[in-house]
């Protein structure tokens, strides 16, 4: 873990601004192992730090999956309430840097979102040059025609966006519903509503979409019930 300052350290845990923690380490509310600290530029390891005798929350940073429900927004905009943010703790919006999606799901979407406040990790996750898979399974009126797997593998070209076509996606069968069916989608990037429009260009209208997983994080394994959290190892560890 990199040291850096006392009251930078309590700072980015969303204890306060610099202002206010500094108050906190004057009235010798904080210790860096086992000695009171009074000095706010006090080079530290953020992981030794307590307030009240009470470790910092995520020291190290936030990389956590969150299982959204359906109609809870992705944005920190209250005018779209309810919001994912409502799903977690408080203190992380005061965060330095702010905790992030990788991949927002529209309120209609349910399923795996990956949070973090490291914001270069989050942009090599939903950059497509890194071939991060996501797979959703939507629930859908129809069958796809014979030819819809086979125009996915290709590169299926979106309406108004002629000149850009999808990059190779998979597209499977998963269950047969009455008349509808199940089936998963699988991506390599994340356009804006990609899923539902995909399955519109093949004729297939979406009565329901949950995304299953996330790169290496799936939710079943995770066993997260709708708007649970927990923390998740960072990828290659």
């Amino acid at each position: 873990m990199a040291r850096m300052r006392l009251d930078r350290a309590l700072a980015n845990c969303g204890v306060g601004s610099r202002a206010e923690v500094r108050v906190l380490i004057n009235r010798g509310r904080v210790r860096v192992g086992d000695d009171v600290v009074r000095d706010a530029g006090t080079n530290c390891d953020p992981t030794l730090v307590t307030l009240d005798g009470e470790p910092l929350d995520h020291p190290s940073g936030v990389f956590v999956a969150l299982h959204k429900p359906v109609g809870y927004s992705s944005s920190h905009d209250g005018r779209e309430a309810p919001l994912v943010d409502e799903l977690l703790p408080p203190e992380w919006a005061g965060r330095t840097p702010r905790p992030e999606w990788a991949g927002r799901l529209d309120r209609d979407t349910s399923g795996i979102i990956i949070i973090s406040d490291d914001h270069q990790l989050l942009h090599r996750l939903t950059s497509p040059r890194h071939h991060v898979d996501k797979v959703y399974v939507a629930t859908v009126d129809h069958l796809p025609a014979d030819d819809a797997m086979e125009r996915f593998a290709a590169g299926l070209v979106l309406e108004g966006e002629e000149n850009r076509p999808c990059l190779p996606a998979v597209l499977a069968i998963v269950a047969l519903e009455g008349t509808g069916a199940q089936v998963s989608v699988t991506l390599r990037e994340g356009r804006y509503h990609q899923v539902r429009r995909m399955l519109a260009a093949v004729g297939v209208h979406v009565e329901a979409l949950h995304r299953v997983s996330f790169g290496p994080w799936r939710l079943d394994a995770l066993g997260l019930a709708e708007g649970d959290w927990c923390d998740v190892p960072l990828p290659g560890t």
